[in-house]
Parts: C-alpha cells; sequence; structure tokens
C-alpha cells in the first residue's frame, strides 16, 4: 500500500487529473446539451446518474483494456482496395470511427432542429423531449466512447491501476460538479448552444481522423492524418471568440436600431 505513495505516482496522478480535465472538456460539453433533451423536472437527475454511472464503467473499461490490451491491438479485419480504402480495422479503430461517426450525426441532427421553424409555437420542452433512461443510456454510451481516447493516452503514462483509476473518480467528480454550471449557462445563453454542436462537430471529425490514423487507412491512396490536440483547442477558441464579438457586434446594432427609432 505504501508503494503506491510514491513521488512518481503523485507525480503521475497530477498530470493524468490534468489530462483528464483537458481532454474531457467536449465530453462535459455534451453531457450539458444532451441532458436538456429530457424532461426539464429530471434533467438535474440524468446528469447525475448519467455522470456516476459513466464513471463506474469508465473504471471497469480501464481494467478491461488492461487485462486485453495486446488482444485490442490485433486487427479484427483489412482491407485492401487498392487506390480506394486500405487499411487495419482493430478495437480502437472501430471505436474511434463509430464514436467520430455517431458524434457528427447527432450535431447535425441538432443543428438541423434548430432551424427548423414550422413549430415555432409548441413548448420547446416539450417539441423534442426524450424519456430521461434514453437520455441517461446516450450520455454514459458517449462517455464511454470519449473516454477511450482519454484511457489510451493514460496507459501511456502509468500502468498503475489505482493511480489511473483514482484520477478517473477525481475528474469524474468534477465533471459532476460542473455539469449543472454548464448546462444553466448554455440554456441562459442559448446562442452557445449553435457554437457547443459546432464544437461537437469538430470533435467527431477529431475522432474519424485519429481513428483513420490509428488503422493506417488509405482513402484514394492518401492518408488519414489526425488533427493534433493544439489545433482542435486553438479552433474551439476562434469559435469562441467569433461567437462572442458576433454577439457584442448585434447587441451594438440592436442599441443603434433603437436609439434611431427614438429619434
Amino acid at each position: 500500500m505504501a508503494d503506491l505513495f510514491t513521488f512518481t505516482n503523485l507525480a503521475n496522478l497530477g498530470v493524468l487529473m490534468f489530462l483528464q480535465a483537458v481532454l474531457g472538456f467536449d465530453n462535459l460539453l455534451y453531457i450539458s446539451i444532451e441532458s436538456q433533451r429530457a424532461p426539464k423536472a429530471d434533467q438535474a437527475m440524468v446528469r447525475k446518474w448519467g455522470i456516476l454511472i459513466a464513471i463506474a464503467l469508465r473504471v471497469v473499461l480501464l481494467f478491461v483494456m488492461m487485462q486485453l490490451i495486446e488482444m485490442l491491438e490485433a486487427p479484427f479485419f483489412s482491407i485492401n482496395w487498392t487506390g480506394v480504402i486500405e487499411g487495419s480495422f482493430n478495437f480502437a479503430v472501430l471505436v474511434f470511427l463509430f464514436g467520430g461517426g455517431f458524434i457528427m450525426y447527432t450535431a447535425v441532427k441538432e443543428i438541423s432542429h434548430l432551424l427548423i421553424i414550422e413549430n415555432l409555437g409548441e413548448d420547446p420542452e416539450h417539441k423534442s423531449a426524450k424519456s430521461p433512461v434514453m437520455v441517461i443510456a446516450l450520455i454514459v454510451f458517449m462517455n464511454l466512447i470519449f473516454s477511450f481516447d482519454s484511457v489510451l493516452s493514460a496507459l501511456a503514462i502509468t500502468d498503475v491501476f489505482p493511480v489511473l483509476a483514482l484520477a478517473i473518480i477525481i475528474s469524474g467528480l468534477a465533471m459532476l460538479f460542473l455539469a449543472d454550471g454548464v448546462s444553466a449557462f448554455i440554456q441562459k445563453n442559448r446562442m452557445y448552444e449553435v457554437l457547443g454542436l459546432f464544437i461537437l462537430l469538430i470533435v467527431g471529425i477529431v475522432l474519424l481522423g485519429e481513428g483513420g490514423h490509428t488503422g493506417h487507412i488509405l482513402l484514394f491512396g492518401h492518408p488519414i492524418e489526425p488533427i493534433s490536440k493544439t489545433t482542435f483547442y486553438f479552433s474551439i477558441a476562434v469559435l469562441f471568440v467569433v461567437e462572442v464579438i458576433q454577439t457584442k457586434y448585434q447587441n451594438k446594432l440592436a442599441a443603434e436600431r433603437k436609439e434611431e427609432a427614438n429619434d
């Protein structure tokens, strides 16, 4: 037991907690947006149970991956359609490709819903409400998809299971603490929901790129290159700055029009 409290393990724990916090941003954003699909009275409960169940399953996933890491690296099948698509598909590649595709589908679907104007008279809470159980299941499922990348990255830092599990639990509790605040901010500032959906769209592209790179996939003779985390977060920063400037500019135009109308 005393061997766990070494300087190396404590340093690795600090690095892992930072890594989980950075990689968990998009996960927290998804939870905040998806939870709003549940009835309003159940949204806080949905976020709480979705995150708690996901934390437990993350630890289980970590344990399973540590036991089967070599087996998971072996390709399930390969495609060698020369000039069209080539590559090897193992468990990680399939998770990244499926998760990226599902996130992009979700983001595009929700963006299209925001553009529908034919039912403006309906209560938005009931127009697209899902059952709490369905929303919790989606949050848990996508949490596992998001966590796969972070678990693989964590295993590259240390293979001490208690340290890895503790980092997952602490980051999960932090996510639980922040989820209500993020969701409340999005509900009060609905224009940022569009920004969040476009960020999720980029996350889907990142996962597809990661899957293509991991499987050494060639499309029409060209390798799929992953998007670096630096580029990803720079893109998010640019989107956020543009949204803030655009909002301030729209407020300025509205104030000018109001002043002109009063003259």
